[in-house]
């Protein structure tokens, strides 16, 4: 497998030339400001250069090349595989109601024998990420590994995009299916954040719309926490996720960001399923768990992996993340691609929901995450 990096920035163009690597087994990956839905020409100089490839990827809320991170650019990577097999699914999501068919579809366009994993990219404001992720479990089966994200626009929420043969979509997912045995599909997921507050239980929620935490209005309750800060949400609440588990001893949490707000209904939207009867605690950032977090989520996308084989690193961070740790960002990209095999070229974004198998095998929508997916062939 050969791997090519570049990037586009509007102030000086392409870093480079386009590599003349067109063919069914190359697989393009595009990450980039929303606002690149307007000024799309660089994308279909992209897609013109890959004719016949495998392109897709999304809209962000920061850009992730190699140990860097940019705003207002194109990061790309061209992978191009000398024995595996891919195919392009693609679904409509027009509310997030549609997510469990639209992921159902996507697996079923991909499922096959030696499908050795998926790499899933959506829209970030119109998907339950949860309700998606288990239509794409229930028809590929839960021993192939899904991994990718949603599409970020910064702290602003207004419009994310996936590249499609049509250009930048909203209300789109796109869904990547890697196969044959030489594939080595790894992954690794880590937070880092501290649980703060009491617990509380989820009294009132469908399916990713919370109404009330213990028998209160939910949005009022976290605006008590939040205090001064409450003026400027939805973005404000990235800052203070909360972990949810089952109302059980030794529950696994699952973390969970904000994407909006209803003021009328006092209840918060959510990146995936918040159910009734678990249990929910607010978190706040720690800098320094959440670089080591990081490298965490290298160690264990590493294992498995061969370190004399040139590797493709997609890395999908939350965007909270990204809001907490300001200028030290850098740092947590830093810290995942030392912790990875030495051939290795990164690219990825800041997200509004990461899609990675959890600690226990399944495959599970994260918020507050670094997660990283590697792949090799032999």
């Amino acid at each position: 497998m050969q791997v090519h990096s570049l990037y586009y920035a509007p102030a000086m163009g392409w870093s480079a030339a386009f590599p003349p690597v067109d063919g069914p087994r190359t697989l393009v990956l595009v990450f980039g400001a929303s606002d690149f839905a307007e000024r799309d020409e660089p994308l279909r100089e992209l897609r013109a250069a890959f004719p016949t490839s495998i392109v897709t990827g999304c809209s962000s809320s920061g850009e992730i090349q190699g140990d860097r991170v940019q705003d207002g650019s194109l990061a790309v990577a061209v992978a191009v595989f000398e024995g595996s097999g891919l195919r392009l699914a693609g679904a409509r999501v027009g509310v997030a109601e549609d997510s469990c068919a639209a992921g159902a579809s996507l697996g079923a366009q991909l499922v096959a024998e030696d499908l050795r994993g998926v790499l899933v990219f959506s829209d970030g404001l119109s998907v339950n990420g949860s309700e998606l992720v288990r239509g794409i479990v229930g028809a590929v089966g839960e021993r192939v590994p899904v991994t990718g994200g949603l599409a970020g626009d910064g702290d602003r929420f207004q419009r994310t995009w996936v590249l499609t043969a049509d250009g930048p979509v909203s209300g789109h997912v796109a869904a990547v299916g890697l196969y044959g045995p030489r594939v080595r599909f790894g992954h690794g997921s880590r937070g880092g954040w501290d649980l703060f507050g009491p617990e509380r239980l989820i009294t009132r929620a469908e399916g990713n719309v919370l109404y009330e935490l213990d028998g209160k209005p939910a949005l009022a309750l976290y605006k008590e926490y939040l205090g001064d800060r409450a003026a400027g949400l939805p973005a404000t609440a990235l800052l203070f996720p909360l972990a949810i588990h089952p109302d059980e001893a030794g529950a696994e949490p699952i973390v969970r960001t904000v994407l909006g707000v209803d003021e009328a209904a006092q209840s918060m939207t959510f990146a995936g399923d918040l159910p009734t009867g678990w249990r929910a605690q607010l978190m706040k950032a720690n800098f320094d768990r959440l670089i080591e977090g990081a490298a965490a989520a290298a160690d264990l996308a590493r294992r498995g992996e061969r370190d004399d084989l040139v590797t493709l690193a997609v890395a999908v961070s939350c965007v909270g993340r990204r809001l907490v740790l300001a200028e030290r960002a850098e740092e947590e990209v830093e810290a995942a691609l030392e912790g990875l095999p030495p051939q290795t070229a990164q690219v990825g974004f800041y997200s509004y929901g990461e899609i990675s198998p959890h600690v226990d095998g399944s495959c599970r929508l994260h918020n507050q995450t670094m997660t990283l997916t590697t792949i090799q062939e032999d």
